[in-house]
């Protein structure tokens, strides 16, 4: 019984052995063998650059997110604290009127117990004050500045180191981390170069 031979490396295709000097060799045989391999090669090398350029693609997207999530979180933050600043100040005017109150009734103070406890009182709330992070502006003796008190009076004064310096004070000014919250009040000197005769 004869088989039909279908292995054509090995065999002529009269079905005889094939013999060993006539098997092809050489980069001629190599070829055609190698080039379907060749093209599978460059594709995939194509299909590795493609999917190399993708992930960096989404990397960069991904670190974008990222940096407008952590953008969007400060922002967040930073209006938070805005409104908790506007809260606290809210909360401190009706405390600074209170404070404004108890001053008038100091300005006539007798020195009586009566007198020395709104000052405690007074003091206590400066204090309560101070410690959630407002300040008390001491604006007598300084350089008027209009952006921490308003003039509501000029006198005039005989000294010139006297000229555009607060006098006295009406209503205190306030501010919370530098930012007046409260303009002051206050009389402003005023001086005026004596006539020549």
């Amino acid at each position: 019984m004869t088989g039909r031979v279908t292995d054509k490396r090995r065999y002529n295709p009269d079905g005889t052995p094939r013999a060993p000097e006539t098997e092809a060799t050489g980069p001629e045989s190599e070829a055609p063998a190698s080039e379907p391999f060749a093209d599978e090669v460059t594709q995939l090398r194509a299909e590795l650059d493609a999917a190399r350029r993708r992930v960096d693609e989404l990397a960069r997207g991904l670190q974008e997110v990222m940096r407008d999530r952590d953008d969007f979180k400060q922002r967040i933050q930073r209006e938070r604290e805005r409104m908790i600043e506007v809260e606290k100040g809210q909360v401190a005017q009706a405390l600074i009127e209170a404070i404004d109150e108890l001053d008038l009734t100091l300005a006539h103070d007798d020195g009586s117990p009566f007198a020395q406890g709104i000052r405690l009182i007074r003091d206590k709330l400066l204090q309560k004050l101070a410690a959630n992070g407002f300040e008390r502006l001491q604006l007598v003796g300084r350089p008027y500045d209009p952006n921490a008190a308003e003039a509501v009076d000029i006198e005039l004064v005989t000294s010139p180191s006297q000229n555009d310096r607060v006098l006295a004070e009406q209503l205190a000014a306030y501010a919370l981390k530098g930012r007046v919250i409260r303009p002051g009040r206050v009389k402003v000197g005023r001086y005026l170069e004596p006539a020549k005769a």
